[in-house]
């Protein structure tokens, strides 16, 4: 009996790595392997990661393929409606990365807050740094707010607590009322996006990409935030009106901003020259769940996530299709 074919497209982590080619009764093909050029016949699942765009094109060609693993948990690289149409299974790793993106909206907001990147490039230029006029600003008891109230806007909450004893102030127009333990979680809960920027000295963005939060934050949003106030999109290019940020930012209508995702990805000085002129801007290439135990564990749930699929086992995590 023929093995099937797992094509592993996008470059995994070696302990993930390990697991797959310890399963006696798959065939591995890596991201490395000339033989990947071929995976549109053979495939009979694909692991990937954001790095990989499957287009409907790609659920056409591929007559074998049963399922599609994603690491991490925005899909938006795959096109599910044609993975749905091809009767193809698609699924992520939803919670696993909570806790890393989390960790670095903190690192980023503080970053900017304090300065940190703006002083050291200065430095390595050669410039002289005069303190009292690189003054930044405390984040200590401050009001943050969370825009996507789900795991990882949980995990930034309790970190934005625990760290600053933050005053939290939390929207989500879809999450039960309740989402939150008010216990574990002190916040106040507001209706409209408007209240939460206007009260808010940093907004986290916490959110998929989906038709309704693309262009999420425009040019009136950021004209009714707080003058000292801090953006961090570590969530997904296309919810921040990037043109409008910028021409923001060039204006200080805000005290700044940090992008660990863009609309074009990985930022470049050819696309982003004008972002990357500011001195109140962060932008880093979606690198939020980039840590080395996140990798691991989150590379090792996807390849559970594959094999179990292949097995047939019921209520597999992370179904998407």
């Amino acid at each position: 009996m023929t093995k099937p074919a797992i094509y592993v497209l996008d470059p995994y982590h070696e302990d993930a790595v390990a697991l797959l080619q310890s399963t006696e009764w798959v065939d591995v093909i890596l991201w490395n392997d000339p033989r990947k050029a071929d995976w549109h016949q053979y495939a009979q699942a694909v692991l990937v990661r954001s790095e990989t765009q499957l287009q409907g094109t790609d659920f056409i060609q591929a007559k074998e393929l049963r399922v599609v693993v994603k690491q991490g948990v925005g899909i938006d690289n795959i096109d599910s409606n044609a993975a749905k149409a091809a009767g193809v299974a698609v699924h992520n790793t939803p919670g696993i990365n909570s806790e890393s993106v989390a960790e670095f909206t903190l690192a980023l907001a503080l970053a900017l807050s304090r300065r940190i990147v703006e002083v050291d490039r200065l430095q390595q230029n050669g410039n002289k740094i005069v303190r009292s006029q690189t003054l930044g600003l405390s984040l200590f008891r401050k009001s943050v707010g969370v825009v996507g109230m789900g795991n990882i806007g949980k995990f930034s909450a309790k970190k934005w607590i625990g760290a600053c004893e933050a005053n939290i102030i939390g929207y989500d127009p879809v999450a039960p009322l309740d989402i939150w333990d008010q216990e574990k979680i002190p916040h106040t809960r507001v209706q409209a996006l408007d209240e939460l920027l206007i009260k808010s000295d940093v907004v986290l963005l916490h959110l998929p990409l989906l038709e309704s939060t693309r262009g999420l934050i425009k040019a009136r949003e950021l004209d009714i935030m707080k003058t000292t106030a801090i953006l961090i999109n570590a969530a997904r290019g296309g919810i921040v009106d990037e043109n409008a940020l910028l021409q923001a930012l060039k204006e200080k209508k805000i005290w700044g901003a940090a992008l660990d995702a863009m609309e074009v990805e990985p930022p470049t000085l050819e696309a982003h020259r004008d972002f990357f002129a500011l001195n109140n801007l962060i932008i880093t290439p979606h690198i939020g769940a980039s840590t080395l135990q996140n990798q691991i564990n989150s590379g090792v749930a996807a390849v559970k996530t594959l094999l179990a699929v292949l097995e047939g086992k019921d209520d597999v995590h992370g179904k998407i299709v």
